[in-house]
């Protein structure tokens, strides 16, 4: 077996998450880019579009779109930012605290009972072994 092996199934196990994932998250009225947005803002101070985009991984121009579409749903909000008064920080609006507090468990619990179908010791194994093929490539 090589190392193409290798590539072909984590490939394939994570286009099978994100189809289960984006599934889910559709059901709820999100796309996955919203949803990545609001779960990061979820239980944390507001925070920079650049601070969002690093931790979130999502394009400056995406992140414009789509968090026009948020505000406009009324999901967040833009606060001055005290520390640099040439840009502003975003914090989810009290309806977007509300569905973060909604959809985010719900998700959790909705790939919970996928990661159920393998034991404690196939998880820890897993997170193992996916950490020492990231540390290849870091």
């Amino acid at each position: 077996m090589n190392h193409l092996s290798l590539v072909k199934e984590l490939v394939q196990a994570y286009q099978a998450f994100e189809a289960h994932s984006a599934a889910h998250i559709k059901e709820m009225g999100l796309t996955m880019t919203q949803f990545d947005i609001i779960a990061t803002l979820g239980n944390q101070p507001p925070m920079t579009c650049k601070e969002l985009g690093e931790k979130t991984l999502i394009s400056k121009g995406t992140m414009t779109g789509v968090l026009e579409r948020l505000e406009a749903k009324g999901l967040i909000e833009k606060l001055m930012n005290d520390e640099d008064g040439r840009s502003y920080k975003i914090g989810l609006s009290k309806t977007g605290d509300k569905l973060f507090k909604k959809v985010f468990p719900e998700h959790v619990e909705h790939l919970g009972k996928a990661f159920r179908k393998l034991s404690k010791q196939e998880l820890e194994q897993a997170v193992t072994v996916l950490k020492e093929v990231k540390a290849i490539f870091n």
